[in-house]
């Protein structure tokens, strides 16, 4: 399973219902588990993103159908980066293959 850091920013329709309907955020969460990821943290954030999300997905694919899924509602834009674990970016360079 890949790895993928989500940065989301709520329209003014988004923030209308975050703030009529908090719990709001748990059944994106349910609907994102639907299709096919799994949230594994999430923390509200200040600046130009309201949210990051780290996603745990089995491919870029599903990440880009969950990212079309919520911005067609047109309450939120996303971003969404793909991570690796700096362990295993060490692992990487250190391998054979990266000597050539």
């Amino acid at each position: 399973m890949a790895i993928f850091i989500m940065l989301s920013t709520l329209g003014p329709d988004g923030m209308a219902t975050l703030h009529q309907r908090p719990e709001r955020l748990l059944e994106v969460n349910e609907e994102v588990a639907n299709m096919g990821a799994k949230v594994l943290h999430q923390w509200v954030v200040l600046g130009s993103n309201d949210f990051c999300t780290v996603l745990e997905a089995p491919d870029m694919q599903t990440v880009v159908k969950i990212g079309v899924a919520l911005g067609a509602r047109g309450t939120l834009k996303t971003q969404t980066l793909p991570a690796m674990p700096v362990e295993e970016l060490i692992a990487f360079l250190k391998s054979p293959q990266q000597d050539s």
